[in-house]
């Protein structure tokens, strides 16, 4: 799969489950105290999916780090949002060193 079509999909579901949170879901959210989880789950997915794009025609391996980071990251969380199972946020971390090591690689020093 092209690192483009990755990066519209990372995007797509991220304004998808921005506004399944928003509406549909937004009475459990509240009643389950989590819909700040969700809306981190969001912006972290929406903020790899646009970095992504960028990255498609420069990095396109880093795209794959920060898609499996939303996976495990946002992957996550979103679950833990609505079942308000709280050791899914052990999985949390992992994602945040997948995105960690997409940003690494694009770390260029100077010469």
């Amino acid at each position: 799969m092209p690192a483009t079509t990755l990066a519209a999909i990372l995007g797509f579901t991220g304004v998808a489950f921005g506004a399944f949170g928003a509406h549909a879901l937004k009475d459990l959210l509240a009643a389950n105290g989590t819909v700040a989880i969700w809306q981190t789950a969001v912006l972290y997915q929406l903020v790899h999916a646009v970095a992504s794009l960028w990255a498609s025609e420069r990095k396109p391996k880093v795209v794959w780090f920060w898609a499996a980071g939303v996976l495990f990251f946002s992957g996550s969380l979103y679950l833990l949002a609505i079942t308000n199972i709280r050791w899914l946020g052990a999985i949390t971390p992992i994602g945040g060193i997948l995105f960690l090591v997409g940003w690494a690689m694009l770390f260029k020093p100077r010469k």
